[in-house]
């Protein structure tokens, strides 16, 4: 179905289909106009025709095809089983995967970028793009991955944040009740741990003064030494710790409300720790072996030195 609108003496034409989008166009004559409707109308009919020969499910069922098959095996899955109820709540879920265009992921993005960040955007659209491509290479859909053509935006997520000399005092010497609470996060400044590599320590997995870590993000197990002050906490805490991922989420951010901290995410105290072992003289691969980095340039965005200090070496 073909539009046309009179405006600054052109003519604006725009060709419509189900499940297509719309294509517009300006032309300065309407004869134009009128003939690029027609080939654009007979173009997007034979689109159609050659599409409808085979049934192809709409994209909420292929997400739910991914989500047992290819997210089940992950240790991401149930951040990428949040990710796909986001994009199941969009109208773009209920269409069928051969008639997405990037026309509808730009859409939808725009729609997104009203209540998300970028970077939320982007893992989602991440997710969307490898759907494809595993609907395509392994499960034998005749179609087009239509992420290839969207614009992906560069996302800078580096965080310069770092703990006050108050913060650090309220958070690990404060006089609030949660003592499980106090010795995960005075942990997670002693070495660098993530939040699921601490609340996954069992008593056995201490050696000694050293600690393995049997599961980490980048799925290599690690061995990382404890400092004593680290090694103190473990020894008179009963592991693993009892705490959910949500309920100490919920915990940390009381506990900083009560203590009218903004903008510190539990993440950044692993900023911090990384950054105090620069400061105590630790080398790049002695910093890598304990934080688990393989990449350096991964490592740089970890490492926010007090430009303060550095006078006292200059």
């Amino acid at each position: 179905m073909a539009t046309f609108r009179r405006r600054n003496n052109k003519w604006q034409v725009q060709v419509r289909r189900a499940h297509l989008g719309s294509i517009s166009q300006t032309f300065n004559q309407k004869k134009d106009a009128l003939q690029w409707a027609r080939e654009k109308e007979i173009e997007l009919q034979q689109y159609c025709i050659e599409f409808k020969r085979d049934k192809f499910p709409i994209l909420s069922d292929l997400i739910a095809r991914y989500i047992k098959t290819v997210s089940i095996n992950k240790r991401g899955y149930d951040f990428e089983r949040y990710c796909f109820n986001n994009i199941l709540k969009s109208k773009i879920s209920k269409t069928p995967i051969n008639f997405i265009t990037t026309q509808h992921l730009s859409e939808y993005r725009e729609q997104r970028l009203k209540s998300v960040r970028y970077s939320t955007f982007v893992r989602e659209l991440n997710l969307i793009r490898h759907l494809f491509s595993v609907a395509i290479k392994e499960w034998g859909f005749a179609i087009n991955n239509p992420c290839k053509m969207i614009a992906k935006p560069i996302v800078i997520n580096r965080r310069e944040r770092r703990l006050s000399i108050s913060e650090y005092n309220y958070l690990v010497k404060g006089n609030y009740p949660q003592l499980k609470l106090r010795n995960i996060i005075e942990l997670a400044i002693e070495t660098g741990m993530r939040r699921g590599e601490i609340l996954n320590i069992k008593t056995e997995h201490i050696n000694g003064q050293t600690l393995l870590i049997p599961q980490t993000k980048n799925g290599h197990p690690r061995t990382i030494p404890l400092t004593k002050r680290a090694l103190n906490i473990l020894e008179n805490s009963h592991l693993p710790f009892a705490y959910t991922p949500n309920a100490l989420r919920i915990a940390w951010e009381r506990l900083k409300r009560n203590g009218n901290i903004k903008d510190l995410h539990f993440h950044d105290l692993r900023h911090e720790a990384i950054s105090r072992f620069f400061e105590k003289g630790l080398s790049m691969p002695e910093v890598a072996l304990i934080s688990g980095h393989k990449d350096v340039r991964m490592l740089f965005r970890y490492t926010h030195l007090k430009a303060i200090d550095l006078l006292i070496k200059l």
